[in-house]
């Protein structure tokens, strides 16, 4: 017999525990429900774990929309639950001539979007913030900043539980359907159960396809194709020899082998981009040239054997190689015709900056 539920999140990622804590807080019962053994075990923890400012995403797109409002409300956040960050700011530069039309470009965007604290930086100034980093020009994005992302993640899941939410770990969704009661749901696991729900949020991540595939009753058409794009670190072995994150000017679908720092002083150069074909973090360490050739552009002094491999992270997309870039899809019930049901797909960079936005997003969606 099947236990009802008023609202079950698929996926304990960084975006689904925000969207739990957000429909728990408004008096919802809500259960999540993570595939693995432990929450946030893909994208949300093998990224750059930076704080967005909202620079490069298109006009009124909802990345762009998002990210400014979530980056906002997550400093905000921050602050109040003392989570670990720091408003850090990055600066962003061309490292010859032809690079200047796209440095142009990124903060014309970024005002567009709302970002209004964007500074050019004369040569005198590039090299006194950042003395190791070679450019013709650049500017800086103070509003950039890094996050311990484990602790938002435990952070957001206390704020759930305290206002009634449950995790179940280890708990897939392997099948569904659509019925006149609701969405019901088959749970795998040790305990397996049958769950009848009158609200889904199918955050899953780059298993979302694949979740609403196996729901009966979500339309074929609404569900976009499944892509990934792997990515590589490299860690900076010795004494960090810069103060901010440092983001070439780079192509359209990727921000290009730029400079990370952690809460921890550590130094990681990435990532790279890599289309594959299934979900598989093994590291390649034959990327390692021309993580140097990529690095030494902005970074001449850069030595050889100061590199070392980090891990990798994959993105969800929704297009494949020479696609057009789509924005995030957050489709609500308007949407594919399903009551309470919202499914997010290729929500990735800036999914953390953004995660209090989606949340309220997927909110009003529901509310309607």
């Amino acid at each position: 017999m099947a236990e009802h539920i008023e609202c079950a999140v698929i996926g304990a990622g960084v975006v689904g525990l925000a969207i739990a804590r957000r429909l728990a807080m408004s008096g919802r019962e809500v259960v999540v429900l993570e595939a693995e053994e432990a929450f946030g075990t893909h994208t949300s923890s093998r990224n750059s774990e930076v704080i967005h400012a909202g620079i490069y995403y298109p006009t009124g797109s909802l990345k762009a929309r998002l990210c400014v409002a979530g980056r906002k409300a997550l400093y905000r956040y921050c602050a109040e639950h003392d989570v670990r960050h720091r408003r850090i700011g990055k600066i962003i530069v061309a490292c010859d001539e032809s690079e200047l039309p796209g440095l142009k470009k990124y903060k014309e965007q970024a005002e567009i979007n709302g970002v209004d604290d964007l500074r050019m930086l004369t040569t005198g100034e590039l090299a006194e913030m950042e003395p190791n980093v070679r450019c013709v020009a650049g500017f800086i994005s103070p509003s950039t900043g890094i996050i311990d992302s484990h602790g938002l993640m435990l952070e957001y899941l206390g704020d759930a539980e305290s206002h009634g939410a449950s995790l179940a770990l280890a708990s897939p969704v392997l099948s569904g359907n659509i019925d006149n009661g609701g969405i019901v749901l088959e749970v795998g696991g040790a305990e397996p159960m049958t769950l009848r729900c009158d609200t889904v949020v199918n955050s899953a991540g780059f298993s979302a396809q694949a979740v609403a595939r196996s729901i009966a009753g979500i339309p074929a058409g609404t569900i976009p194709a499944t892509h990934y794009a792997k990515g590589h670190y490299y860690t900076l072995s010795g004494t960090a020899p810069f103060k901010r994150l440092v983001y070439p000017v780079a192509r359209q679908d990727w921000l290009g082998v730029h400079v990370t720092i952690d809460l921890g002083g550590q130094v990681k150069f990435g990532p790279d981009f890599e289309w594959i074909d299934q979900v598989d973090y093994r590291f390649d360490e034959s990327r390692e040239a021309a993580f140097y050739r990529s690095i030494r552009r902005y970074y001449p002094a850069l030595k050889d054997g100061s590199l070392a491999p980090g891990y990798t992270g994959i993105r969800p997309k929704t297009h494949g190689p020479g696609e057009p870039v789509p924005d995030w899809s957050i489709q609500g019930p308007r949407d594919h015709g399903v009551p309470g049901l919202v499914n997010l797909y290729g929500v990735e960079s800036p999914g953390l900056t953004s995660s209090l936005a989606i949340a309220d997003n997927v909110a009003r969606l529901l509310e309607r």
